[in-house]
């Protein structure tokens, strides 16, 4: 299927495909160790983030996963939404994979650089991506969208409260890739005509 050209939009962000020019900052951001503690690929150098980049190309390319680099603006644009040839910061990721394409589910996921964090700078963006992912494969037949975290990952937790992810059950860990227990959180695509579900 065809994903839809228009992208993900949020108020005061610009969210775009990852560009091979956002590895210094990747790098930077990854520096923090509460993202590191909950990510599993790590970005230490400009050859990791480089093939971090890869995954996200290929992913795209193949149809399994479609990651958005988070900008926000360095300065108040003046028509009051993010524009995408002016200077901007990386401050978070939000990606869609879909295991399956075709599937009735695919999953959510999200990070938020340390200085973007309490501003609601995830919430603003996993909503875009949501909205964004039922329009682009509402006729590929995605129903229902699954939001994945550790149970000591409270943040998390509340990002996917705010964006109408509701708790369905928690997962059990399975060591080493996922060493703790973790919350399942999904939402449904909106009826026809509908907004949120």
């Amino acid at each position: 299927m065809t994903v839809a050209a228009e992208l993900p939009t949020a108020a005061g962000l610009l969210l775009r495909p990852f560009r091979d020019e956002d590895a210094a900052a990747l790098v930077e951001i990854y520096r923090d160790e509460t993202l590191r503690r909950f990510t599993r690929i790590p970005l230490t150098d400009l050859a990791e983030a480089a093939r971090w980049l890869d995954l996200q190309y290929r992913g795209r390319a193949e149809g399994e996963r479609y990651s958005f680099a988070v900008l926000e603006p360095l300065g108040e644009p003046a028509s009051g939404s993010a524009a995408e040839d002016g200077p901007a910061r990386l401050v978070a990721n939000v990606v869609l994979k879909r295991g399956t394409p075709g599937a009735a589910t695919a999953e959510v996921g999200y990070w938020t650089a340390a200085a973007a964090r309490g501003r609601g700078v995830a919430p603003r963006a996993l909503e875009a991506l949501t909205r964004w992912a039922f329009a682009a494969f509402a006729a590929d037949g995605l129903v229902r969208l699954d939001l994945l975290h550790q149970v000591d990952n409270a943040a998390s937790c509340r990002v996917a409260e705010k964006t109408g992810y509701h708790f369905d059950g928690l997962l059990r860990a399975v060591p080493p890739e996922y060493p703790l227990d973790g919350h399942l959180h999904s939402r449904a695509a909106p009826p026809a005509g509908g907004d949120r579900a």
